[in-house]
């Protein structure tokens, strides 16, 4: 086993922008509620931790994710309708969070919050690949997509705050993020800044540019890769996370909760969430336990909606489609999850 990495220290206080109070808009429309099947998942267990915050399915058809004690879990190929128990690839000593195919060789690469980009190859063995850019450590990797050549496109989600203090930095509602890309010879390059907590990325299919989601400003964003440039795409009604490439031009988001009111009407007050960013965790505003994923288009068009009211199974941060199931992944679940789009 790894041994843990140490975790960086975060801020205490947090210097808050001041912005315009927003409303959250409802789930109406091409958002409502009208397929709930995320209410009826069936669940895959992880042995050990908690939270597998991404899922992918790799290139034999075996499905992969990691929990919060760094451990990465691969199942069998034939899985049954009863879940079977998936066997411990590696453990990084870290958080894996987004977790990526390579495909030239069908390695995993690991977006590991505490130690930057990682790969994993077939038989477990750990390479770190990044873990500065620019000058400046790479605090807060979070969501990557590849290329076919092997470049990597990454996020970098705060160069503030790190994973255990993502709370302050979207009270804080600063761009304190930024997206980069490792090539195969080993540079690292800062694709983009000053973005509102950047999650989930997918290229588009010509690999010219990327969709980007911003969890804090809940916008769906292209950065144009010749030059850099940002392009609002979609205001969305929750806090989208991790995000995933169908093939086809569409792609999958992972909406970890529904926009949360009183964040929004605390905009235009920075130095009552200074003050809120001190409280104990439990006193702070939450995520509401809802499930919610959705298919859009290159352009930010929803073109479906899947929906669990109840939040049997909530914080929805990781997606994915692979043989006409939905593969989903959470920061708080102790399970995987599975519907099926028929």
């Amino acid at each position: 086993m790894s041994s843990p990495v140490p975790r960086p220290r975060a801020p205490r206080l947090i210097s808050p922008a001041k912005a315009d109070a927003t409303t959250p808009p409802p789930l109406e429309g091409d958002w409502a509620a009208h397929d709930r099947r995320l209410d009826a998942v069936q669940r895959y267990r992880l042995p050990s931790g908690t939270g597998p915050e991404d899922v992918v399915v790799d290139l034999e058809g075996r499905l992969v994710t990691g929990g919060d004690d760094g451990r990465i879990w691969r199942w069998p190929e034939r899985r049954t309708e009863s879940p079977v128990e998936p066997q411990m690839l590696a453990d990084t000593g870290g958080r894996p969070l987004g977790i990526e195919i390579d495909p030239r060789d069908g390695s995993l690469i690991v977006c590991d919050a505490y130690r930057g980009l990682l790969r994993v190859d077939e038989d477990g063995a750990v390479t770190p690949l990044a873990d500065t850019a620019g000058g400046t450590p790479i605090l807060f990797c979070n969501n990557a997509s590849v290329a076919r050549d092997g470049t990597v496109y990454f996020t970098d989600s705060s160069h503030r705050f790190p994973l255990h203090a993502w709370r302050k930095d979207l009270l804080e509602y600063r761009p304190n993020g930024r997206v980069l890309a490792w090539s195969p010879s080993g540079a690292v390059e800062v694709v983009a800044t000053g973005l509102y907590f950047p999650n989930g990325v997918a290229l588009t299919p010509d690999e010219d540019a990327l969709l980007v989601c911003e969890t804090s400003s809940h916008r769906l964003v292209r950065v144009t890769l010749a030059t850099g440039s940002v392009e609002p795409l979609a205001d969305l009604p929750a806090y989208p996370d991790n995000m995933s490439s169908v093939g086809d031009g569409t792609y999958w988001i992972a909406l970890a909760s529904p926009r949360v009111p009183i964040v929004e009407r605390l905009l235009p007050h920075p130095a009552v969430r200074r003050i809120a960013a001190l409280l104990p965790t439990a006193l702070q505003p939450k995520p509401i336990r809802y499930g919610l994923v959705a298919l859009v288009d290159g352009d930010g068009t929803v073109l479906r909606t899947l929906h669990g009211p109840s939040g049997s199974y909530h914080m929805v941060t990781g997606v994915r489609q692979h043989a006409g199931s939905l593969w989903l992944g959470s920061l708080t679940e102790r399970d995987v999850a599975r519907v099926s789009l028929l």
